[in-house]
């Protein structure tokens, strides 16, 4: 845990060090009591380190203007060396931009996409950021890339019955559900999980990604439930009843570093797939912010991650991450048989 920190979960942050490290040579796993934002922490490290205060930070669904010219990763620092001091971050070095994995029991200002808080309470919620510098040749459908990640580690297909369709969906494009395994596929019916925050920021000649992920993990107390409104919220104690959020930490971060190795080498497009069938909108009726496309109906994304919206006209459109709001459209259709 970090110097001056006082957490009340065991995080067991050397294990969680040395089961990453192989992947991410050079991470840092820091564990806080108390922060505004991890994301928002991380940055402004990032920012430190380049010498820019001011150093501009992309918009989420922004980040495919970087795709075209690759990053140079060379890194010749010296591999970071564990301190004996059990206070010190496992791997820490100050200054750097090497990988960290930057867990908080509570955000007191945490962000969500398109600048909206996220709620978290320590023990209900997990909330954590890593930072890496990333260099993919196109950023489209990073988001679907790491919830796809989470989603299949929280709701692996052994633990379903043959036959059996995901609990943990995916809403495009940052979003996931939670969905009764009672209801039919023609209800709309599910419940947030959790989300997913990308964001960048230049340091060098190298872009550090920053992905924020909170999920909600036990049932969210009562005052800050409240201030959901009508957005219904799950946890992934749903799925596992002795789950905490150390545990879900530990059962995702491996799979989340992976994702992002591996979209950085191969895109979005081999897990086209796999992300329909945990695609919740597909097949459903929606409405968006995009004034060429005020509804339709979702007929999934294509091999880029954008989302394919067909509307009454018979019209196609590509609705592109971070240009629109969509949420199913009350009354709307379910999923189309065979779509």
């Amino acid at each position: 845990m970090a110097p001056g920190s006082t957490t009340h979960l065991n995080w067991e942050a050397e294990a969680l060090w040395q089961q990453l490290a192989p992947l991410l040579p050079h991470l840092s796993v820091e564990v806080l009591a108390r922060c505004e934002s991890t994301n928002s922490t991380l940055i402004e490290r990032a920012r430190r380190t380049g010498g820019d205060p001011d150093a501009p930070v992309t918009v989420p669904g922004d980040l495919a203007s970087f795709g075209t010219a690759r990053a140079h990763r060379g890194d010749t620092s010296a591999p970071g060396q564990r301190s004996a001091d059990d206070t010190t971050p496992h791997g820490r070095r100050e200054g750097d931009t090497d990988p960290c994995l930057l867990v908080a029991e509570q955000q007191t200002r945490g962000r969500g996409r398109m600048g909206r808080a996220w709620l978290s309470a320590p023990g209900a919620s997990l909330t954590f950021s890593l930072s890496l510098p990333l260099a993919p040749r196109d950023w489209s459908g990073l988001s679907l890339a790491i919830g796809l990640a989470i989603a299949e580690a929280l709701d692996a297909d052994a633990a379903r019955p043959p036959g059996a369709r995901p609990r943990v969906m995916l809403k495009w494009p940052n979003d996931l559900w939670l969905v009764d395994e009672r209801s039919e596929d023609s209800e709309p019916g599910g419940a947030k999980l959790g989300g997913i925050l990308v964001e960048t920021v230049s340091v060098g000649r190298r872009r550090v990604c920053v992905v924020g992920i909170g999920l909600n993990v036990l049932p969210l107390p009562t005052s800050l439930a409240e201030g959901l409104g009508e957005t219904r919220h799950a946890c992934v104690q749903a799925l596992d009843e002795q789950i905490t959020a150390p545990r879900v930490l530990a059962r995702v971060a491996a799979p989340l570093v992976r994702a992002l190795l591996a979209f950085e080498q191969e895109g979005f497009a081999p897990l086209a797939e796999r992300y329909r069938a945990r695609d919740w909108l597909r097949g459903r009726a929606v409405t968006t912010t995009a004034a060429q496309v005020p509804g339709g109906i979702a007929e999934g994304v294509d091999e880029s991650g954008a989302l394919i919206v067909r509307t009454a006209d018979g019209e196609r459109h590509r609705i592109v991450s971070g240009e629109v709001s969509v949420r199913p459209a009350a009354g709307g259709p379910g999923p189309s048989p065979g779509r």
